[in-house]
């Protein structure tokens, strides 16, 4: 048995959640924030056993897309302004960061 961490972007959470759904996967879904852009994140906790695997990466790699996205940066409030960029800038956003872990133990009650 596994457990697949998958961290997707808010605008793909819905359609990832319907698409699981539709092939008989049970996932927690998460509430989250990522680090870099402090933005909305939903983290899928899904546990499956091994030989499904595949299928769920596959649904979730089909569901959660890549995209670009102008973002302004959160000014240096006391750090070193050396790096600081006054202007918006394109940044990748999307897609899925997923963990495969192996479970040793499950239960239901």
């Amino acid at each position: 048995m596994k457990l697949i961490l998958a961290v997707v972007q808010d605008q793909d959470s819905n359609r990832l959640s319907n698409a699981l759904v539709d092939n008989n996967f049970r996932a927690t879904k998460l509430a989250t924030t990522g680090g870099f852009l402090k933005s909305g994140n939903t983290t899928f906790m899904i546990g499956t056993e091994d030989i499904r695997v595949d299928k769920a990466l596959q649904i979730i790699k089909d569901n959660c897309k890549s995209r670009d996205q102008m973002v302004a940066p959160v000014s240096p409030m006391g750090g070193n302004a050396d790096s600081y960029v006054p202007f918006p800038v394109e940044v990748e956003v999307g897609g899925a960061t997923v963990f495969v872990l192996p479970v040793e133990q499950f239960h239901h009650f």
